[in-house]
């Protein structure tokens, strides 16, 4: 690990102060000298791999007293970005009205990474793509843009089939962003351009430029998480299929809400993970069910119209048929929930 700078903030101004851009040169945030660190979970890592390299860490654990706090409405749900994962996945409001966001939590890392890493972190996890993460591999569009992909033609069994192109076919990692992007979420953020709130299905960008991941400017903060309330947020599953039932990343995942009366699929909310680039809303697949009366078959057929754009590449092929057939699943178990 290289030696850095350490400095803590207690109020979001002072966070921003520490982590402003040094130039005016426009930078990724990954790229950024100054970087915020919370739980730390992933951040450490990749900086002992000598993947990430900040010259500062700004040590966001004091924001904690004003954005730490969970609040449920009619209306909505708040999470703050320094909630730990562990106190969302227990907190009955969301046990609750959110199954879906308790289950992804609680199905991600282990207990002890869960109690330290905070949600607004969370969502900004990096691809486990392991020429990403070793830098002796020359050739990752992510890490050094322009020098290609290795993925494409080498070890891909982990990569994703939705949302890539030939610039990058890595994976989003992550199981709580799935659940974000299905439940139409907005992340509030604060920065040198002032507050702004972004739909969280925009927050990721696509693979085109792979080293500028997220939305997020230079020393942009993410404060919390906003959750429109909806009837279908009760009625909802989050499956994750993987190698191994705990601690391991998803191969497919799917996060889940129906609204049903007498059998009709009035709304539905699908976010799919461990296949695509980025957090995956389903927008086809909802579009296929809405309005339908639900059985298999229609079931069937959003899975079907999800992979519809779906390209695999050698070892990563599997998951084509992994991916409806998790969705399938997922969309069954949640219609056949007593709410």
């Amino acid at each position: 690990m290289r030696p850095f700078l350490y400095e803590r903030a207690d109020d979001v101004q002072s966070a921003l102060r520490a982590a402003a851009p040094t130039s005016q040169t426009s930078i990724p945030p990954t790229e950024a000298s100054a970087q915020f660190i919370a739980g730390g979970t992933l951040l450490l890592d990749l900086m002992k791999l000598d993947t990430m390299r900040p010259q500062v860490l700004v040590d966001i654990n004091g924001l904690e007293r004003t954005h730490g706090q969970i609040a449920a409405t009619a209306q909505e749900l708040r999470l703050g970005a320094l909630v730990r994962m562990s106190q969302a996945a227990e907190h009955p409001d969301i046990l609750r009205d959110y199954p879906l966001i308790a289950q992804s939590l609680q199905q991600a890392a282990s207990a002890q990474l869960r109690n330290m890493a905070s949600l607004g972190g969370n969502v900004l996890q990096r691809t486990r793509c392991q020429y990403f993460r070793d830098p002796s591999w020359p050739a990752c569009n992510k890490r050094a843009p322009g020098t290609g992909c290795s993925a494409l033609e080498g070890v891909n069994r982990k990569h994703a089939v939705l949302g890539i192109n030939e610039h990058c076919i890595a994976e989003y990692p992550g199981d709580f962003g799935p659940t974000l992007a299905a439940l139409g979420a907005s992340v509030e953020t604060a920065g040198p351009g002032g507050a702004r709130s972004i739909p969280f299905e925009r927050l990721h960008n696509g693979p085109e430029v792979p080293n500028v991941e997220t939305v997020l400017a230079p020393g942009e903060l993410i404060t919390g998480f906003v959750v429109p309330a909806g009837p279908w947020t009760r009625r909802s599953v989050y499956l994750k299929v993987r190698d191994r039932q705990s601690y391991a990343f998803g191969l497919a995942t799917a996060a889940v809400a129906l609204d049903l009366s007498d059998g009709v699929v009035n709304e539905a909310r699908i976010g799919l993970g461990g296949v695509a680039y980025k957090p995956w809303r389903a927008h086809d697949a909802e579009a296929v069910l809405r309005g339908k009366p639900f059985d298999e078959a229609i079931a069937h057929a959003a899975a079907e119209a999800a992979f519809a754009g779906a390209r695999a590449h050698g070892e990563n092929e599997y998951k084509l048929d992994l991916g409806r057939r998790t969705l399938v699943r997922a969309l069954l178990q949640a219609a056949k929930l007593e709410i």
